[in-house]
């Protein structure tokens, strides 16, 4: 009989009676949960309360493992760990519960444990809830301080995720003074040096597992940190409304960004510098770019920094004060390149794996930054692509190939977001402000005060000569001439220094393609011997890897194979323990009913030996009446003898009756006068002279 339970219906666990309870959102349904591996039936003790509520989990086929009964012995010391309440763990066995599991048998191996109040982390998510400040510092603070418990003691969940964090703090339910602000639920993955290596291991939950993690299964000391640090971050994070809104769903990142220098990252870490410090979020950085497991930060860290933080404190704004003052020196120098004059934030800068004052970068990095900006683009948020293209455009090389493609996207990208400037007078602006145009201004200028001068002293002075006149008019002609002679040669000049100038950039410009041409080129090259390399290391990873996956199969199958061994020879002990305790029984039983039997027999024998002798005593007074009566006879007739005179007869009744009481002395004496009969008898036979007297 499946196990369906109904709202109120009764259980009765390990000699405690409960009740089924009844989902608060859906009346009429039992309160379960399910999970990946099973189902969680809530179970409210019948003479408890309501906060002593157990959790029964029914797990599916595939994880109903005998080898559950050792683990959760040995999870049992970690109870009094905060945040570890479900380690106090029951499991139902044949031997312990086999009427319930007989009449439920999926309850083989189900496990009974403290039933966890509250919402989890996932519900916060969904529901897209805003946390105060002191909110989101207190429950990071817990879930770095369960962490730091657990790795000291060499622990790992091994599957965190936003479902399995539940949140005790939001409970309405009244609980006991001292409980946990966070638990942790769903432990059957937790690693432990002293616990066995499960036969199913998960690869992480979608938005929480590092997609550089190994995919067959996390099951390591170092298996929590990723997750955590992606947890501890959003916690914080969600007393930010922008980071709220920006949510994918189920969690805040989409499991396709994990570990990518996505919108998504950015702005978390931005808001975790602002809101909590520069120490917070480099943490979070270092998570984000770990190669591995360990090199993410440990839970004792964040718990560090987090103790720092005050939770009135505001932390100043630096990226942004950064932002506005490399904004103010790009207004300041012009409109020459005005993306490379927006400097990066150092803490993107360091993100990236670039070191302080360098624009040496890897090519990935450029590459990956190059299509997230693509991938906003087609999806319609330009002024994000725009922000990530200026990045990479920072970082990409001087006149390389990629640093004109992204010259022009941005240019692009600006066109499209900004108006466009009215250039009707930018002509007329640019002759007026040419230096050929002021030149001649100046000179036409000049001429025309000489020729003013001279008409004014001709007319002011008509008394001078008209030789003097000419004299100066010719004066004037000669210097207008160089002035003209000049003006022409300096315009030759400017004209061949402008050819040559322009010579020189398109000679530039020639080589400048020639070597973004070679360049290319060989950026294609390499990148083909690079795909080439890649693909045979990749091949040769794939051979290892299957090789390893056989070893690892080869091996998961013999220890599961030593496992049911163990388990047949375990149940085979029991079978053979239960089997001497019946043969015991069965040996006590038989031993009571012989010795019920001796008794009876022994009574029986009793019995019959007294009716026996009563029979016997009823024949022996039966004889000695016929006696008595016999010995009457011959006393008479040994007196009718002696009277007829016959003395032989007499004597012969006499011998007779003499020899018959002798049988029974004691008793004949005792009857009548028989004992007189007796002595006469005797006297005649010793004298026959006597007489017998009748009696």
């Amino acid at each position: 009989m499946t196990f369906q339970p109904n709202p109120g219906d009764g259980i009765v666990v390990n000699g405690r009676a409960y009740t089924v309870g009844q989902h608060p959102a859906a009346p009429g349904v039992a309160y379960a949960q399910a999970g990946r591996q099973g189902i969680v039936y809530q179970l409210i003790p019948v003479d408890g309360e309501l906060h002593e509520a157990k959790a029964l989990k029914v797990f599916f086929p595939k994880f109903r493992i005998p080898a559950m009964v050792y683990q959760s012995e040995h999870m049992g010391s970690y109870r009094e760990i905060p945040g570890l309440q479900v380690s106090s763990r029951e499991v139902l066995t044949p031997e312990r519960n086999g009427d319930l599991i007989a009449e439920y048998p999926d309850l083989l191996y189900a496990v009974i444990m403290p039933w966890i109040h509250g919402c989890t982390w996932f519900d916060v998510i969904s529901d897209q809830r805003n946390l105060g400040r002191s909110e989101s510092l207190m429950l990071a603070k817990a879930l770095a301080a369960i962490g730091s418990s657990m790795e000291q003691r060499g622990l790992a969940h091994c599957d965190l995720s936003a479902p399995n964090v539940m949140l005790p703090f939001f409970s309405e339910v009244k609980l006991p003074e001292g409980t946990a602000a966070v638990e942790l639920v769903d432990v059957e993955q937790m690693y432990s040096p002293k616990m066995d290596r499960p036969d199913v291991l998960l690869a992480g939950s979608p938005g929480y597992a590092a997609h550089r993690t190994v995919h067959s299964g996390l099951w390591s000391a170092y298996a929590d940190r990723f997750a955590g640090a992606v947890i501890i971050a959003e916690m914080l994070g969600w007393s930010d409304s922008a980071i709220v809104n920006r949510a994918w769903g189920e969690s805040y990142f989409d499991q396709h960004e994990m570990q990518t220098p996505c919108e998504r990252y950015f702005l978390l870490k931005k808001s975790l510098g602002q809101r909590w410090g520069a120490r917070i979020s480099d943490l979070f950085g270092r998570a984000w770019d770990s190669q591995d497991l360990s090199s993410c930060p440990t839970f004792g860290e964040w718990l560090i920094a987090l103790s720092t933080l005050s939770e009135e404190e505001v932390v100043e704004e630096i990226l942004a004060a950064s932002a506005a003052a490399a904004a103010a020196n790009a207004s300041d120098e012009g409109e020459a390149a005005p993306e490379r004059s927006k400097e990066v934030p150092a803490e993107v800068i360091a993100s990236l794996g670039i070191e302080p004052g360098t624009r040496e970068v890897n090519d990935n990095v450029v590459g990956r930054l190059f299509h997230q900006a693509r991938d906003l683009e087609k999806a319609g948020n330009l002024s994000g692509a725009l922000e990530i293209f200026r990045s990479a455009y920072h970082f990409v090389k001087k006149d390389s190939p990629l640093e004109v493609e992204l010259a022009a996207a941005i240019q692009g990208l600006e066109e499209q977001l900004r108006p466009v400037e009215d250039t009707s007078n930018k002509g007329f602006k640019a002759l007026l402000l040419s230096r050929k145009f002021m030149i001649s201004s100046a000179a036409a200028l000049v001429i025309l005060a000489g020729s003013a001068i001279t008409v004014n002293q001709i007319l002011a002075e008509k008394a001078e000569s008209r030789q003097m006149d000419a004299e100066a008019l010719a004066e004037q002609q000669a210097q207008e001439a160089i002035r003209k002679q000049e003006e022409e040669a300096r315009r030759q000049q400017e004209e061949a220094a402008k050819k040559e100038e322009e010579a020189k950039i398109a000679e530039a410009e020639r080589l400048k393609e020639e070597e973004a041409k070679k360049s290319a080129e060989a950026e294609q090259a390499r990148k083909e011997q690079e795909k080439a390399d890649l693909q045979a290391k990749y091949d040769k990873q794939a051979k290892y890897d299957a090789y390893l996956a056989s070893v690892e199969e080869k091996k998961k199958k013999q220890e599961l194979q030593e496992k049911y061994d163990n388990q047949a020879k375990y149940e085979a002990y029991l079978a053979q323990q239960e089997e001497n305790k019946k043969k015991a029984a069965q040996d006590e039983a038989a031993a009571k009913a012989a010795a019920q039997a001796a008794v009876e027999a022994e009574a029986n024998r009793k019995a019959q030996a007294k009716a026996a002798q009563q029979a016997q005593a009823a024949q022996l007074q039966k004889q000695r009446s016929q006696n008595v009566v016999e010995l009457v006879a011959l006393y008479n007739k040994a007196y009718n003898a002696q009277v007829a005179g016959n003395k032989d007869r007499a004597r012969n009744a006499a011998h007779e009756f003499i020899n018959l009481y002798n049988k029974d002395q004691s008793y004949y004496k005792t009857v009548g006068k028989m004992s007189s009969r007796r002595n006469n008898l005797q006297k005649f036979m010793s004298d026959d002279s006597h007489w017998i007297p009748k009696l």
